[in-house]
């Protein structure tokens, strides 16, 4: 066994064995496995909801799409900051009324909020689908990592197999207390390596001018987004607006156990003012992979050219670390996903009744997503390729829905709402499947006007015939459904 595998596959193990440490007592009921009893502080709320800014995507994706488009990557750094703006004042509302009533999910909360099962498990089943490809990414991602750097296709499966079973079994017997202790380990090793990269590696050729000098010499057309009329421009910014607006309304489903599991208000609105500085730190893959394309001198695959870079930079034990840093950004993600799909599954979609049958429903679900998402991952690693196209715009279809929620009266009806998704999921799916859609806006950013659009139109039908119905049979009795209670 090489020393890079060694060193990946121990750094897995203690992962793993720090989320299986994580456990205080065994969970008493599906709220405390998966949101902690609402009792995290600020700095574990702040790794929780950390997890997302980096991910297998964020530390080699990132560095990959700069080393293919230059510049344009960076369409990828605005929407957090402005996102966080956003999350200060709807993180803590979402807060307080997920602890007034209950809400462990987000199907809960539009369950409740618009007084709709059908709505909470429309929502809560949406969310499992889009999820499902974003988990398979995460697992492949980081076979993908163990493969390029021990240049052995099967020991990147062996890693998956292992990394998937820490991974289920520390969400299983630690629930979200589990995730938030790998997660302090994630982003310590994250960052610490970072620095250690973004220092060492233009140092060894030569320093940022000598790498910006080749950059401007030989590769200028990156340094600056292509121009093809202004269809790519428009193209990037309408894909972060997408990516803006989904952050921003707390869409992923897996975002909403690291909100509700907060101690306080105070904790949330302290983390979106802070976050966007941590999330700055994403331009440090960005450079590495622009850093590449001035000195490296054979072509590299795109997803891997991090690794490539730094395997031909560093020893073998500090590649292993960096491999470690890297199955952390999967591991854990992975874990939060994991973690908010099986209880939207319990709670929403089939809506288990009773302590212990929803726990063994938790349990089994958890199994059940990380084995289909591992087998895939290894059989048929693009077969849910496609979906993850949709995963963003899909799920941005929510945000809708949680604006209106959030306001006190005049609430939409269910009917509007839930007609305004399936329209927008719909038009999604027709633009990238049926019409293989090319154009210069972001398809999700279609599909959520046209969301829009329907759920305007239905419910000024409503209210027309509401308003019809009423002057007929005379005044109603008791508040109307749409008003907040």
């Amino acid at each position: 066994m090489s020393v890079i595998l060694t060193v990946a596959l121990a750094g897995m193990v203690v992962i793993g064995a720090i989320g299986l440490l994580g456990r205080r007592r065994p969970a008493a009921n599906l709220e405390e496995w998966s949101v902690g009893g609402r009792n995290f502080g600020s700095l574990t709320t702040w790794v929780l909801q950390a997890g997302e800014i980096y991910t297998t995507f964020t530390f080699l994706g990132l560095a990959g799409l700069a080393y293919t488009a230059g510049v344009a990557v960076t369409y990828a750094l605005p929407y957090l900051p402005m996102a966080y703006i956003g999350l200060y004042f709807i993180a803590p509302k979402v807060w307080r009324i997920g602890r007034d009533r209950g809400h462990v999910t987000q199907g809960d909360f539009f369950a409740d909020r618009y007084r709709s099962p059908l709505l909470g498990r429309l929502t809560a089943a949406l969310g499992v689908v889009f999820l499902l490809p974003y988990l398979q990414l995460q697992i492949v991602g980081l076979g993908l990592v163990v493969g390029l750097v021990t240049g052995d296709e099967t020991a990147g499966d062996a890693a998956m197999i292992v990394a998937s079973v820490l991974v289920t079994a520390f969400v299983l017997w630690s629930g979200i207390n589990g995730v938030a202790k790998t997660a302090y380990l994630k982003d310590a090793l994250m960052l610490i390596i970072l620095v250690v990269l973004l220092i060492a590696v233009p140092a060894h050729y030569g320093g940022f001018g000598e790498i910006g000098g080749k950059l401007l010499d030989d590769h200028a057309a990156l340094l600056s987004v292509p121009d093809a009329g202004t269809h790519n421009k428009v193209w990037f910014f309408t894909a972060m607006v997408t990516s803006l607006i989904s952050v921003f309304f707390l869409t992923m489903p897996q975002q909403w156990p690291a909100v509700l599991s907060a101690r306080n208000e105070k904790s949330l609105r302290r983390n979106s003012i802070w976050m966007p500085v941590y999330g700055a730190t994403q331009a440090i893959p960005i450079l590495l992979g622009l850093v590449a394309i001035a000195v490296l001198t054979a072509p590299a695959e795109a997803n891997g050219v991090l690794l490539t870079l730094v395997s031909k930079t560093f020893p073998d034990w500090l590649v292993g670390l960096v491999a470690v840093a890297v199955a952390a950004t999967a591991m854990v993600p992975a874990a939060a996903i994991v973690l908010g799909m099986s209880t939207m599954v319990t709670r929403n979609v089939l809506a288990v009744r009773g302590t212990r049958s929803g726990l063994l429903v938790n349990y089994a679900t958890v199994i059940a997503a990380v084995a289909v998402a591992l087998v895939l991952g290894i059989a048929r690693p693009d077969a849910l390729a496609n979906l993850l196209l949709l995963t963003y715009g899909g799920l941005a279809q929510m945000a809708p829905a949680t604006a209106c929620a959030l306001v006190r009266r005049a609430r939409p009806r269910s009917t509007s709402v839930i007609a305004g998704i399936v329209a927008g999921e719909a038009v999604l799916v027709w633009l990238t499947f049926a019409a293989d859609y090319k154009g210069a806006f972001n398809s999700g950013l279609i599909a959520l006007g046209c969301n829009l659009l329907v759920a305007i139109v239905v419910e000024a039908g409503l209210r027309v015939h509401r308003g019809r119905t009423s002057r007929t049979a005379g005044p109603e009795k008791g508040p109307e459904a749409v008003y907040a209670p």
